[in-house]
């Protein structure tokens, strides 16, 4: 009997013994995160990815598995699973085992100080933060700096690499989608504050449509700048995007004070404030 075959009979067992549909669903969430890829999510992300194929009229463990590939499009694509378990590596090394911040290691400190002059010791609320903590000594001046990342495996790796630098930051542990925890970790930081949301929209419109928007509506009155990228060209091939996201630059365009517009290196850089 293969893996397969054994989880499907462990799903039908456990049907026949809570026949309840959300306790079933508790299961199969169970499940799901019994991959050590996601086994350190908030439940919150994985009952909305979960959400997407709940309904759909296929077998359980399909479910499981289209569950799994969508957290992995979301949390997982652009990071090694080595990341889950480093022992004494470097940042350096931490950095390039990180598709995004492997790219940005050739021009972090030019794209810090375009986004941070004029501010002294500001407070860098990083959402979505992935190993981007990493980077702290490219800011090249002293910042207070917050890091929000749903997967706890890399707020831990953070907060061990803050304490033995004696770096003024620290990772939390949390779901972006949990906006009022988010609003008040933001109001709660020291000023100025600058909001960094790299690469991050897509990703939570992967999850629930239009919540970018909802989300930056919530969160940029709470802040001094906010910074948005996204890819503008593939990471590997380095092929342009037809995408424009539109979609997104005409929603800051008609809600905000657009500061900054630039690209580096297959990244596009938006930083904008409150009106």
């Amino acid at each position: 009997m293969n893996k397969h075959e054994l989880l499907q009979k462990i799903i039908q067992k456990r049907q026949k013994a809570r026949p309840l549909a959300h306790s079933n669903n508790d299961f199969l969430i169970e499940n799901i995160v019994r991959k050590k890829e996601f086994s350190q999510l908030p439940k919150r992300d994985i009952e909305l990815a979960f959400s997407h194929f709940e309904k759909r009229q296929t077998s359980d463990e399909e479910k499981i598995k289209l569950t799994r590939e969508l957290l992995h499009k979301v949390f997982g694509a652009f990071a090694s699973k080595k990341l889950l378990s480093p022992k004494n590596k470097s940042p350096e090394w931490i950095l390039r085992k990180h598709l995004s911040t492997r790219e940005r290691m050739l021009y972090y400190e030019d794209l810090y100080k375009r986004l941070l002059g004029g501010f002294e010791k500001p407070t860098i609320i990083d959402l979505g933060a992935g190993v981007n903590g990493f980077s702290y000594k490219y800011f090249k001046k002293k910042i207070n700096y917050i890091a929000i990342e749903s997967m706890g495996q890399l707020t831990d790796l953070m907060n061990d690499y803050f304490k033995k630098q004696k770096i003024c930051g620290k990772a939390i542990h949390e779901s972006l989608f949990e906006l009022e925890k988010i609003k008040k970790i933001i109001a709660k930081a020291k000023k100025p504050k600058t909001v960094f949301l790299f690469k991050v929209l897509d990703s939570l419109e992967m999850l629930e449509r239009d919540y970018s928007k909802k989300f930056l509506k919530e969160i940029v009155p709470l802040a001094d700048k906010v910074v948005v990228s996204f890819a503008t060209q593939s990471m590997v091939k380095r092929q342009k995007f037809k995408a424009k996201r539109n979609w997104i630059l005409n929603f800051i365009g008609d809600n905000f004070v657009l500061l900054k517009d630039f690209e580096i290196f297959g990244e596009r850089y938006i930083c904008f404030e409150k009106k």
